[in-house]
C-alpha cells in the first residue's frame, strides 16, 4: 500500500491549489478530499498563531487553511519532491506567497509529514524547515 500511497499523494498535491480549494468551498462547491480521512489532525509549526493547536476533521483543516491565506492577495504551492515509501511521507515545496497589503513577495521552502492509514492521512504536520520535517519522520534526504 505504501507505494499506492506516495503516488495517490503526489497527484493530490500535483494538483493542489489552498487558495482555489477554499474558494470552491466557500461557494458550496465540492473539493476533492478522498485521500484525507474525515477524523485528520493538523498540525503547523509555522505560523505563530497555529503553533501549539492541533486542528482536527475537514472544518478544522479548512479552519487553518483560511488563516494561512488571510494576509495575501495570491500564494503558490509548487511540489519539489516526495520522500519516503511507508506510512509517513515527506512533500517537500517551494512556496511564493505576495502580502495582500504591502505587496511584499516571499519565496520560501515548506514540507509536510504525512501519516497514512489504509490508505487515507489521518495526520499531517507543517514545516518551514524540510530537514526538520524529514528529522521528525525519520527519514534521510
Amino acid at each position: 500500500m505504501s507505494q499506492e500511497d506516495v503516488e495517490r499523494l503526489r497527484g493530490y498535491l500535483e494538483r493542489w491549489d489552498p487558495k482555489a480549494d477554499v474558494e470552491a468551498l466557500n461557494r458550496g462547491e465540492a473539493v476533492d478530499l478522498s485521500l484525507i480521512d474525515p477524523d485528520v489532525a493538523y498540525e503547523d509549526t509555522i505560523l505563530p498563531d497555529h503553533v501549539g493547536e492541533t486542528y482536527r476533521g475537514f472544518e478544522g483543516v479548512l479552519r487553518a487553511t483560511k488563516r494561512w491565506l488571510e494576509p495575501f492577495e495570491s500564494l503558490t504551492v509548487e511540489l519539489e519532491r516526495i520522500i519516503g515509501t511507508g506510512d509517513r511521507l515527506v512533500s517537500i515545496h517551494r512556496v511564493q506567497m505576495k502580502a495582500r497589503h504591502t505587496g511584499i513577495e516571499l519565496e520560501g521552502p515548506l514540507a509536510y509529514v504525512w501519516t497514512f492509514r489504509d490508505g487515507k492521512v489521518i495526520h499531517l504536520k507543517s514545516y518551514a524547515n524540510p530537514a526538520e520535517a524529514l528529522e521528525a519522520a525519520g527519514l534521510r534526504d
